[in-house]
């Protein structure tokens, strides 16, 4: 290795977290979501978008850096929390088409979710999306199909506490 390759690899890195640690964090507070919105400017009159979210609260703005850093995708943002008795959080989102499609479900293929619950929702996420790449929700068919796996998502279990 020449002197000048070993500079440019001595760069700063920046932090990252284990692949586990992110499994870890999704199960417990991880969002995978499918926006179906009206729109006229698309054929069947719908818009399909997939999302990624990790909210936290404000003092862990830090993790969500580290988790954006690992993965290489998404953002980390302030959102105000407007309702009562409720701290200030920021949320790593990951909704570019690219990196759901490229990063995101190939890491969680990867390193699969543990939990029953967050496992079952990222599986009718990649139903959808799959839907998407093949481009069936340019079709009328295609958007109904999305809308019935996307109410079977994200289903609310009854706590323990």
């Amino acid at each position: 290795m020449s002197y000048y390759d070993m500079i440019g690899s001595m760069g700063r890195t920046k932090p990252i977290v284990t692949a586990e640690y992110i499994v870890g964090i999704t199960d417990g507070e991880g969002c995978f979501y499918v926006n179906l919105g009206k729109s006229s400017a698309y054929k069947t009159g719908w818009r399909v978008q997939l999302h990624f979210h990790l909210k936290l609260q404000a003092t862990d703005r830090d993790l969500l850096e580290k988790i954006k850093n690992t993965l290489n995708c998404g953002n980390v943002y302030f959102q105000k929390e407007q309702r009562q008795n409720h701290t200030q959080c920021y949320r790593y989102s990951v909704s570019a088409w690219k990196d759901i499609e490229s990063i995101l479900i190939p890491f969680f293929l990867l390193h699969p979710l543990q939990t029953a619950s967050k496992s079952a929702s990222f599986n009718i996420f990649c139903q959808i999306a799959n839907l998407v790449s093949t481009r069936a929700h340019l079709t009328h068919d295609g958007i109904e199909k999305i809308r019935v796996l996307k109410q079977r998502m994200n289903k609310r279990t009854i706590g323990l506490a």
